[in-house]
């Protein structure tokens, strides 16, 4: 007699339903990055500049622009994996 536990899995479903929830992490990944960038940007000072592409005038306004979160590039590692996934 076995104990241990024997599934009746027929067919292949677990691993299809493995693909599923897989996508469906992917999904909400996805959508979470989405939501903290457009959070970082709708919080952005430069935004609110009548120039924002220039550079600014004085010491004091540098570091009002930097001192929200900074949106940095991902490395060339995660660039590579985001690029194998799809």
């Amino acid at each position: 007699m076995s104990f241990l536990p024997l599934s009746a899995v027929v067919g292949g479903r677990q691993a299809g339903s493995m693909k599923v929830a897989r996508r469906i992490r992917e999904i909400i990944s996805e959508c979470n990055a989405a939501q903290r960038l457009l959070t970082i940007r709708r919080l952005a000072y430069d935004l609110t500049l009548p120039r924002p592409d220039e550079a600014p005038d004085t010491y004091a306004e540098f570091l009002l622009r930097t001192s929200g979160p900074l949106l940095h590039e991902p490395s060339a590692r995660q660039r590579l994996a985001g690029r194998m996934v799809h």
